[in-house]
């Protein structure tokens, strides 16, 4: 069992946290219980929107069509890693 370290304080209108505690209650859950599940589901969900890129199937064929093809470097990144090789070599 974790011990809870950390506390949220938030501020509600009387009719808000009825809902709550009814909302609570009808899952038989404590009404700190059901808010740090639902607030901690709703956090996964907006960080898994920043960091899920979603790709329509063209750009997903593209997309591996470029991992399939052999690395080609263009003339500014050959002359950058020329660049930077002189260096570590001094």
């Amino acid at each position: 069992m974790t011990i809870a370290a950390a506390r949220l304080d938030l501020r509600l209108n009387p009719r808000d946290k009825e809902r709550i505690a009814k909302a609570a209650a009808l899952r038989g859950l404590p009404v700190s219980s059901f808010v740090r599940d639902a607030v901690l589901r709703e956090a996964d969900a907006a960080i898994a929107a920043d960091t899920v890129v979603t790709l329509s199937a063209a750009e997903s064929r593209r997309f591996l069509a470029a991992l399939d093809a052999p690395f080609q470097p263009n003339a500014r990144l050959k002359a950058a890693m020329d660049a930077a090789a002189s260096l570590t070599r001094r």
